[in-house]
């Protein structure tokens, strides 16, 4: 579990689903015989009869496939950033960091069928193409190779039965300080602590 004060706590399933569909590259984290293992992939989410399942595809000898048959956990870290106490009206104070990240548990399963993997390698393909001007077409790979690849991975798919939703944006410090701290971040030049920013100025309506 992550440790959810209060005020930093997210449970609107909204805000929790756009975020996951959002920050889609997810830290995968199972526990084995071997011990805890943890992958970086990109995933899909998709709802089956109200409930959310996140799918996604794993090399064939990683480890980490001979855990997906009990609980796994699925990272979704959104933007974070630095936050000085120089930003507040008074102190003292001490710096720490904003950020927003949703956690997804769940029962995972391997699926190791070539006709799932294909579909899903074509949907996932597609939606990150989507942004660039001449998309590729994974169709458009000879038969063959793509048979060949889809030999050298497995998928997988977790259903998810609850998340978990930090976003600490400061919302433990006085409202005047608030937007003292939006306006530091956008002054800043990295996208991180502007979406920050972003997400701050949502919730103070």
């Amino acid at each position: 579990m992550v440790y959810l004060p209060p005020h930093f706590t997210e449970t609107r399933d909204e805000v929790l689903a756009a975020h996951v569909e959002r920050h889609d590259f997810a830290l995968l984290v199972t526990h084995g015989a071997g011990g805890l293992i943890a992958s970086q992939i990109p995933v899909l989410c998709e709802r089956r009869d109200g409930k959310l399942y996140v799918q996604g595809h794993l090399a064939r000898p990683n480890p980490q496939v001979a855990d997906l048959d009990g609980e796994a956990l699925a990272i979704f870290t959104g933007p974070h950033a630095y936050i000085s106490p120089g930003w507040y009206a008074a102190g003292p104070a001490v710096p720490t960091w904003n950020y927003a990240s949703v956690h997804a548990y769940g029962r995972a399963r391997v699926i190791d069928d070539a006709l799932w993997l294909r579909a899903f390698l074509a949907r996932l393909s597609a939606r990150h193409e989507a942004r660039e001007a001449a998309p590729w077409r994974m169709e458009d790979l000879p038969a063959a190779y793509v048979d060949s690849m889809l030999k050298g991975i497995v998928g997988l798919e977790i259903a998810v039965d609850r998340l978990e939703g930090k976003f600490k944006l400061s919302q433990n410090r006085p409202a005047a300080d608030r937007p003292r701290i939006i306006e530091a971040l956008e002054r800043r030049a990295d996208p991180d602590s502007h979406a920050v920013a972003q997400l701050m100025r949502e919730r103070e309506g």
